[in-house]
């Protein structure tokens, strides 16, 4: 099981270090919208099951789209019950709930700034700010909803806290101040407001519907066939699988969203020296949410990472890193390919922001993978099952 990792040490010394300390890294996000401030307006209006309902199709919606069970305010005013991921449809959206929550919302706000002098600019400003904000309704193990109680309601308070205040809805219309914690939301509906950080990224599940050569999560997937003997010893890479081992953020802020980049020159087939510059490496890159009850699962990925791995390509570059955002900067690296008996470095600038949580970075050469190819290896915190077909 470790002697995959343990074949690609060496290779380390040809890429560029960063700092991999997985404790120095902390998660912002600036925002003129106060999470609690956003809590306490859902506390105050009357959700009933109609509500709780919309919120768990948006969220059931986002998790089958291979997000995180997410509700964002900016689907929730323009097109209320749609996910993440899904395509929008304001119009049709807005006839599946006869009193969408972002009505009673709406009228919360107005309500609240009805004193003031304004003509009720005040209350459009801090709707527009609130529709078009990164917040958030994620609510953890929505599975576990009985169809009948109401949720308690808290907020991010960032610092990695494990437990918050929250705001406990009743049935008969009361509101009640307890401290919640992951446990609760395990055996009760809780709605955690905090800031959305996938969104803007392609999941595998949306990848594979607009190629098929992205493969199904454990079925087939489209490979070059192999009919002369040179296109014969052409392979594939596929990850056929992945488990991520623990946790990395506060349970208020989400599942874990770990983004696996290879870097690699495909269809390598250079016959003279001036064919080599013609080449230039290819980057696979795409996000993996770990939701928080799959933690210690293996899930079923079967997905391509190199698409044409020819016999004079020596190697690939593979990091996996956990996303908590920051500036935008990039590993350094490099791949070799064989021409004539000798070898051929390309640089390789794999994206990361300053803040990720650096999983595992290093050099994957043909021999090992092809060594070890369809056995679980470990790569840092997570568990991964590569193949070469």
């Amino acid at each position: 099981m470790w002697g995959l990792t343990a074949a690609l040490v060496s290779a380390l010394g040809a890429c560029e270090p960063l700092d991999d300390d997985l404790h120095t890294h902390t998660q912002t996000k600036a925002s003129a919208i106060s999470l609690e401030e956003v809590a306490q307006l859902l506390s105050s209006v009357p959700i009933g099951t109609q509500q709780m309902a919309e919120v768990q199709d948006a969220a059931t919606s986002s998790a089958g789209n291979g997000y995180d069970e997410e509700y964002r305010m900016q689907d929730l005013f323009l097109a209320p019950g749609t996910g993440v991921g899904e395509e929008t449809d304001a119009t049709k959206a807005g006839e599946r709930y006869e009193t969408p929550l972002r009505d009673l919302l709406s009228r919360a706000v107005r309500d609240r700034f009805a004193t003031k002098a304004d003509d009720g600019a005040e209350a459009e400003a801090f709707l527009d700010s609130l529709s078009g904000s990164d917040v958030q309704i994620y609510w953890p193990y929505l599975e576990n909803w009985d169809q009948e109680s109401l949720p308690v309601i808290t907020f991010d308070p960032g610092d990695m806290a494990l437990q918050n205040v929250g705001y406990e809805l009743r049935s008969d219309g009361s509101v009640e101040k307890v401290m919640v914690d992951e446990a609760m939301a395990q055996e009760r509906p809780v709605w955690v407001v905090n800031y959305n950080a996938d969104a803007r990224h392609r999941t595998l599940e949306l990848l594979r519907r607009e190629d098929p050569s992205w493969g199904q999560g454990g079925g087939d997937i489209v490979v070059r066939p192999g009919g002369t003997k040179a296109e014969a010893d052409i392979k594939t890479l596929i990850l056929r699988s992945f488990k991520a081992k623990r946790q990395y953020d506060s349970w208020f802020c989400g599942g874990a969203e770990f983004f696996i980049k290879v870097g690699a020159v495909e269809d390598f087939n250079a016959t003279t020296e001036a064919e080599l510059r013609l080449y230039q490496p290819s980057i696979t890159d795409f996000m993996v949410v770990v939701r928080r009850k799959q933690v210690g699962e293996t899930l079923k990925l079967n997905t391509l990472l190199v698409g044409e791995w020819t016999p004079q390509l020596d190697n690939c570059a593979l990091m996996i890193v956990e996303d908590d955002g920051g500036t935008r900067t990039s590993w350094k690296c490099s791949v070799t390919g064989k021409y004539n008996s000798k070898q051929y470095g390309f640089e390789i600038d794999l994206p990361l922001n300053s803040r990720d949580d650096i999983v595992w970075r290093g050099s994957l050469s043909r021999a090992a993978i092809e060594k070890y190819s369809g056995k679980v290896s470990p790569f840092g915190d997570v568990e991964v099952v590569l193949e070469l077909i």
